[in-house]
């Protein structure tokens, strides 16, 4: 029963002021928290959702509209930010913003004394002041330090603990771990000397540092306190001394560097020579990977098609690789290719070491992933030979056709025509396919000592993983420009695709 009326009315007012609500706090959330794009998007979502559904010019929209933010939302808006993240320098000792940056360089710019000083300490107030109480036990001193002076102090004036630790003083008032940390978030540094101060390493230890170096934001520059050196912006996330190109501080942020991820694929031998090999490898497993499982797919829904005994027991047990979930599949392959202990060596009496060996790591990827696919195409192919009609085989047997002419001019053109949608998607999905070459190989076999980031069985996005997580210089950036690559390489490969099998004139 269809509700209508004044009731569909009520619910339908009740239901967008309650998404309507969940979204303005989500909004004002995200606005709090400065993610000014989320809260754009959100307010826009906000008055989509209300003109849509309470204005009678925009009925065929009401349809569409989830489906439209949904898209905006988890398609290309990710789209968008990888293209945005591609054109900046934001990798490893890059990811937070200039102010942030120079805000660590300050704090980290620090050089102990020439005799590395650390002293005993207690954490307290002294006269309303942030305050450490210092025990030099080698010197046989004690002094209260603040921010802004240094008291000394006689053996007498403190209460020492078995280890000669000064552990209250008059004045002093030791403070509970609990409110050390409100203490020193406001203050971290104490005064030891003209040059040098105190921090507090932990609870109980301080250490002597003085500051390296000065920051002089009229001039947005770095000078070194020590040798005078001068550390400069080079528009491309670092302070760098122009004297030495090497010499930067650290940490960088996330500055803009437009196209030079993408220049560094081309003129990079160090990214360009793994990504051409990379490259050619995707190519080759999928292309392989498609053929294979259409082919043996195929095969396997010809043999079915006639009627033989036991056929609905032989299709239950050829669609089981397909029912049962990748990854269990996966990590059970990578146990029977278990160099010493795997079913495949003990099946063919050899001590084949499957993932340390490049061809043989290849090859057990193709047959793994034939293994995973080939119900599918099974399943595809047998519905795709039920559509054809009968008529047009036994014309052309009637015609004077054998068999083996009716499969390849009549049969399989039909096919590839009905199945060269899926044909296609099969090949854009195996040329991103990372689970299978993350659970089975890791990417491997690569030599790691070497330096080597691309492994023998890595695709394109494996590569970028790699490049963005699986090293210690993690470099987002040029994996962005990596994934905007493989954007584009899909896209066009399946667009080319589409195009040759002619699958969409049936549309028009």
């Amino acid at each position: 029963m269809i509700i209508r009326g004044k009731v569909a009315t009520t619910i339908k007012v009740a239901l967008v002021a309650l998404i309507s609500a969940v979204l303005l706090t989500l909004t004002q959330s995200a606005f709090a928290k400065k993610e000014y794009v989320i809260a754009a998007f959100l307010a826009a979502t906000i008055f989509a959702i209300n003109f849509t559904y309470f204005s009678k010019r925009s009925v065929p929209l009401k349809f569409f509209l989830p489906g439209i933010l949904l898209l905006a939302a988890f398609v290309i808006t990710p789209i968008l930010y990888t293209v945005v993240m591609s054109t900046y320098n934001y990798k490893t000792g890059n990811y937070i913003s200039k102010e942030e940056a120079i805000d660590r360089i300050k704090a980290l710019a620090l050089e102990p004394d020439e005799n590395n000083s650390a002293f005993d300490i207690v954490v307290g107030e002294f006269q309303t002041s942030d305050a450490l109480l210092v025990s030099d036990i080698v010197n046989d001193s004690y002094f209260i330090s603040t921010p802004e002076r240094r008291i000394e102090l006689n053996k007498n004036q403190v209460e020492l603990d078995e280890n000669l630790v000064a552990q209250a003083s008059n004045g002093f008032t030791k403070l509970d771990a609990g409110e050390i940390s409100a203490s020193q978030a406001a203050i971290k540094r104490y005064l030891y000397n003209n040059e040098y101060f105190i921090t507090v390493e932990n609870l109980n230890v301080g250490a002597v540092f003085r500051q390296s170096l000065e920051y002089l934001p009229q001039q947005d520059i770095f000078r070194s306190l020590i040798s005078d050196a001068i550390y400069r912006d080079n528009s491309n996330g670092n302070y760098v001394n122009p004297e030495d190109k090497s010499d930067f501080l650290e940490p960088g942020w996330r500055d803009p560097a437009w196209f030079t991820n993408y220049v560094r694929l081309i003129n990079d031998e160090r990214v360009r020579d793994p990504l051409i090999s990379v490259f050619i490898w995707t190519v080759v497993f999928a292309t392989v990977t498609v053929i294979t499982q259409f082919a043996f797919g195929l095969l396997l829904a010809l043999a079915l098609n006639k009627p033989i005994r036991g056929r609905r027991i032989y299709r239950s047990i050829l669609i089981l690789p397909y029912a049962m979930p990748s990854v269990m599949s996966i990590l059970i392959w990578g146990g029977m290719f278990n160099t010493e202990f795997g079913a495949v060596n003990e099946i063919l009496g050899s001590n084949i070491a499957w993932f340390q060996d490049p061809t043989f790591a290849r090859v057990a990827v193709i047959l793994v992933n034939l293994w995973l696919g080939f119900p599918y195409f099974y399943l595809v192919s047998s519905g795709s030979l039920q559509a054809i009609p009968s008529e047009l085989l036994e014309a052309a047997a009637i015609d004077g056709a054998n068999p083996r002419q009716v499969f390849s001019k009549v049969t399989l053109p039909l096919l590839l025509q009905i199945l060269s949608p899926l044909l296609i998607a099969s090949f854009a999905f195996n040329f991103n396919n990372f689970n299978l070459i993350y659970l089975l190989t890791g990417g491997g076999p690569r030599e790691q000592l070497d330096g080597e980031i691309a492994g023998a069985t890595d695709i394109l996005i494996s590569y970028t993983y790699q490049i963005a997580f699986g090293s210690n210089l993690q470099d987002l950036g040029l994996a962005s420009a990596i994934s905007v690559l493989i954007f584009f390489l899909v896209a066009s490969i399946s667009l080319y695709g589409v195009r040759k099998s002619k699958v969409l004139e049936s549309f028009s």
